[in-house]
């Protein structure tokens, strides 16, 4: 896509401004920009700074070429997807607004996001273990588990946080961390089983692996493809569909060691939780999400009022259109409330959409799909998959529904109907 306007005024501020798109590109693509996203901010950059850019960005690559005809100039740039980072994206969004306004140079800019870049975690190894304890620990309280399986979970959360950290310090590849991980929680989850400290190590082993679990990528993309971005949405749906089949492998390989070893006692008598607890889960959910998302404290109560409003809606969809449906009106409020963050407060959208749509992805749905075709449960299996697709469908419609109804309250003519 491109947007032809005048060139910048010379050569050598045309090579500043360049670099600073170039740069900007890279920043926002790490730090968890969707590709639809990243090329509308690139053009909208590219404009500003009288440059006619043409992008295209995919999971793993951005191609860039300003200019037209004869005179462009291509750029590639070899991007690997990275870890969401909600506080810096919302650092080098605002950096990419004060470039739009003129009250910072491109230089200055790009001096500035390196320096974003190079900021330390806005919160330390303790607070993120703790922190991926409780959202495992809330998880299963959300998937119906029961005390002890609550218990287990937490203990399995703060598991994958310490393993987390390790595997940054050994630089351990994306995909083994996922096969190791699964491994280790499936394992636990059936010792813990085996001394009766857990009812259900189904449920416990799935909250343990909620964060590992790539509901999220799933969901984005559907949303590439319905936005017709084939190329971005197929890869993405690719690395996600790889990553459950290594999650699936871990939790066999780790079932069958433990099973090898100990005889599992019969399940126990299932212990409930009050409604109450449910609601707990839900206000600590999105500070969990919040800490391991790398997002900021000033945000987290606005990050709480949007998945509150996203489980709301969630649970009013699936009384009206049904569990496999319901996710539609979920993620359309809490879309609205996203914008409505954005519009007020002048950070992007995406700081409390994603812990919210996190709340309703159907990650778990997948995940037990394709741990029932491994148990060779071909029907069943198939029809946990069908009913996958269709609860991210769900959610992409509402997540387009209020990107539109945002837009069209932002218009121009319907500002000044609303001013009138």
């Amino acid at each position: 896509m491109g947007l032809a306007i005048e060139p910048a005024a010379s050569g050598a501020a045309e090579d500043r401004a360049i670099d600073y798109v170039l740069r900007l590109g890279r920043a926002l693509h790490a730090y968890g920009y969707t590709s639809p996203a990243l090329e509308r901010a690139l053009v909208t950059a590219s404009a500003r700074l009288g440059l006619v850019g043409h992008f295209f960005s995919t999971p793993t690559s951005i191609f860039v070429t300003f200019g037209e005809g004869s005179a462009q100039r291509t750029f590639l740039s070899r991007v690997e997807p990275g870890g969401i980072s909600l506080g810096k994206l919302a650092d080098i969004d605002g950096n990419a607004r004060a470039v739009g306004d003129g009250s910072l140079s491109p230089s200055e800019a790009l001096a500035r996001i390196e320096a974003i870049a190079q900021q330390p975690p806005p919160f330390s190894p303790l607070i993120e273990t703790i922190a991926s304890g409780a959202a495992s620990g809330t998880a299963c309280r959300l998937l119906g588990g029961g005390a002890g399986d609550v218990i287990v979970a937490t203990g399995l959360g703060v598991l994958i946080g310490l393993l987390g950290l390790a595997a940054g310090r050994v630089r351990l590849t994306q995909g083994l961390f996922e096969l190791m991980a699964s491994a280790l929680v499936s394992a636990a989850a059936l010792m813990a089983a085996s001394f009766g400290l857990g009812v259900s190590p189904a449920v416990s082993t799935l909250a343990g692996l909620i964060f590992v679990i790539p509901g999220f990528s799933l969901t984005i993309a559907m949303a590439e493809l319905a936005a017709r971005h084939l190329v971005s949405g197929t890869a993405r749906l690719a690395g996600a569909f790889t990553v459950f089949l290594a999650i699936t492998f871990g939790v066999a390989v780790g079932r069958r060691i433990v099973t090898s070893l100990v005889t599992l006692p019969p399940p126990g008598a299932f212990v409930a939780l009050p409604e109450w607890t449910l609601w707990v889960a839900v206000l600590i959910t999105p500070i969990a999400l919040t800490v391991l998302l790398q997002g900021r404290a000033r945000d987290m109560p606005w990050v709480t009022l949007a998945c509150v409003a996203g489980f709301l809606g969630g649970r009013a969809g699936a009384a009206i259109l049904g569990p496999a449906l319901g996710g539609c009106l979920g993620a359309l409020t809490a879309g609205l409330a996203a914008h409505l963050y954005e519009h007020w407060v002048g950070r992007p959208a995406l700081v409390p959409l994603v812990p919210s749509v996190l709340l309703l992805v159907p990650g778990s749905t997948a995940f037990r799909s394709l741990a029932l075709l491994l148990d060779q449960q071909v029907v069943v299996g198939i029809d946990g998959a069908f009913a996958t697709l269709l609860t991210a469908a769900s959610l992409v419609a509402g997540l387009l529904l209020a990107e539109m109804i945002a837009e069209v309250l932002s218009h121009p003519a319907v500002a000044r109907i609303r001013s009138a």
